[in-house]
């Protein structure tokens, strides 16, 4: 199947002398997540990974991506035509390397510049400049061949009330504007959905389990234009649009606006989003700023009304969480449980919650060594029947009107080897450690990255991932430009200074293929401590509240400080959570905190 699809589109791309093709994993507004519409990548390769870029040629088909995926990669790709690129290996080309080289001089280069970003299509239009070669930038062939191509998204939108925001549209858009001023520009294009909902105060649900509305805006100085399909506003938004002068135009729209934009014009844009085809609708001669969103810094910085909320939306979803650990591991070994069925009793627990919107990604409910593949996801065929050993890892989360939560918990559902119990104690340090982090303000997450990897760099261990990422608020669940990462990582941009108010997840972990995998994730929010002679100090809140399974503890293979810090952290889970159970969950929390 998948090695007719390849042919079907070498036959396209052979009647418009076409050598090479690109087909990347993403939107017409580099969205982290695509809708089935978008996953032209997942239906030319077959590797359905939420990240890759496709190269197809007339005699190869490669697929690259990161370590995340590697060995789902190389199962789903095992029975087809397309080899697999390694990202970040060493000996592994980058995907310009490969261009490079295998473009032929006079030869033709494709992609839909919809779906390409601007940066990355800049670099591949210099690539085919130094070959003499051209651009084909004006289709989507993958559309052509995909004979039951998914419809294009259009569902509903909902305002975001201001007692769940904290900051109306109004104050929003005049901060942009007071940025645009700074940097000397008349026009911002913003092309990001997460951005965009954020500033208006509006979500959507055009991307599964991300609550956006596919969508462009532009600011300019005296009015906001939002693009968008008509259909999906209803009387009430039309009412909330008109109040606070947002002008609607059709989705499509946005290309013709673009082109004609005076030269007298400066355009603020950030061409690692912008895709190429806006870019190039703009008159050559327009000056264009290239600077990140001015919003992306703005909604990283949750505010006070966003911050309160997020600890209360963490509560509920402890409870969930918690009464979900309770049922595992007092039912293993006595009814069946599999990995789907547990994801499911998991997902009642959190719609139970007030204000509970949707799930914030599909679960993950990873037995044994399905964990060692970093994003598993269990289907009808791989859905495996849980026993009464080894671990589960159970990574979740929810979304709520006050907040997005992401948690991972690896449960022992019975007898743990010894090396197992080392490997989940080490990433429990491994947790720990970073959480407890003081620092001077100016640090960046790459700068904290060490402090999670050292206890297991000291048993000659890694992860192939970073260790944490910025959350959105009722939003993307990966949100930039927070990180913690031991490198800098051209395609993610997510090292910017920690500031206050910033939330970001702490998930550490082992993945040994073939065998299990470990880890244990909270979010954590960035405070300000004490101010000194010294500089600004820093340091984290943890706002995830659930158990670290003690039976798969090792008490001796942790510091004195660091069982202080489990013990810290238990005693305050059990003071949030307790509350909301039954007697029976109650004493069975109280063991499962209790002091080691």
């Amino acid at each position: 199947m998948i090695a007719e699809r390849i042919e079907a589109l070498r036959a396209e791309m052979q009647k418009r002398k076409i050598d090479m093709y690109i087909v990347p994993t993403s939107d017409f507004h580099e969205s982290e997540y695509v809708g089935d519409y978008f996953k032209a990548r997942k239906y030319i390769t077959g590797f359905t990974g939420s990240s890759g870029t496709a190269v197809i040629t007339m005699t190869e088909a490669g697929l690259w991506t990161d370590g995340r995926y590697f060995i789902q990669a190389e199962r789903e790709l095992s029975q087809s035509p397309v080899t697999l690129y390694r990202m970040g290996e060493e000996g592994v080309p980058t995907i310009k390397e490969y261009i490079e080289k295998n473009l032929i001089v006079g030869g033709c280069l494709g992609f839909d510049g919809r779906v390409i970003n601007t940066k990355a299509g800049s670099d591949y239009e210099k690539i085919a400049t130094e070959k003499q070669a051209t651009l084909y930038v004006v289709e989507d062939l993958v559309d052509i061949i995909w004979k039951e191509r998914p419809k294009f998204p259009k569902n509903p939108v909902f305002i975001l009330e201001e007692m769940y925001a904290g900051e109306c549209t109004e104050s929003k858009l005049k901060r942009v504007r007071e940025k645009m001023r700074e940097k000397g520009a008349s026009i911002h294009i913003l092309t990001s959905l997460y951005d965009i909902a954020w500033l208006f105060n509006i979500r959507g649900g055009d991307i599964e389990h991300v609550p956006v509305v596919l969508s462009f805006a532009v600011i300019t100085m005296e009015e906001s234009i939002w693009f968008l399909h008509k259909e999906v506003l209803d009387e009430k938004l039309q009412e909330y649009c008109e109040k606070i002068h947002i002008v609607r135009k059709p989705y499509e729209e946005i290309y013709n606006y673009t082109k004609a934009i005076s030269e007298k014009e400066t355009v603020l844009l950030d061409k690692n989003i912008v895709n190429y085809r806006i870019f190039h609708s703009l008159n050559p001669n327009v000056k264009v700023i290239q600077a990140l969103n001015p919003t992306e810094q703005m909604k990283a910085i949750k505010n006070k009304t966003e911050l309160s909320n997020i600890c209360d939306a963490h509560i509920k979803d402890g409870v969930a969480f918690t009464k979900f650990m309770y049922w595992l591991k007092t039912n293993i070994g006595k009814k069946k449980i599999t990995e789907i069925s547990a994801s499911d009793y998991l997902e009642e627990r959190r719609k139970e919650q007030a204000l509970f919107v949707d799930l914030s990604f599909d679960t993950i409910s990873a037995y044994g060594a399905n964990a060692a593949m970093m994003h598993y996801t269990a289907t009808l065929e791989s859905d495996t029947e849980l026993q009464p050993k080894g671990f589960l890892l159970v990574d979740s989360g929810g979304h709520y009107l006050d907040g997005s939560t992401d948690i991972t918990r690896t449960m022992a559902l019975g007898i743990l080897t010894e090396e197992e119990k080392l490997h989940f104690t080490t990433v429990c340090r491994s947790n720990l450690n970073l959480a407890a982090a003081k620092f001077l303000y100016g640090c960046r997450g790459i700068n904290l990255d060490i402090l999670s990897r050292e206890p297991l760099w000291k048993l000659g261990l890694d992860y192939k991932c970073g260790t944490g990422h910025g959350i959105g608020y009722l939003l993307n669940v990966h949100e930039g430009p927070n990180g913690f990462r031991w490198k800098i990582v051209p395609e993610r941009d997510d090292s910017c200074i920690l500031e206050e108010g910033m939330v970001t997840t702490d998930e550490p972990g082992i993945y040994l293929e073939g065998k299990y995998g470990i880890r244990i994730e909270n979010e954590l929010i960035c405070k300000k401590a004490e101010k000194n002679e010294y500089g600004q100090f820093m340091e984290f809140e943890t706002v995830t509240y659930a158990p670290i399974d003690l039976d798969a503890i090792i008490p001796e293979e942790m510091t004195c400080s660091e069982r202080r810090l489990l013990n810290d952290y238990h005693q305050m889970v059990y003071k949030k959570i307790s509350p909301f159970l039954t007697e029976e969950e109650r004493e069975w929390l109280k063991v499962y905190t209790r002091e080691i």
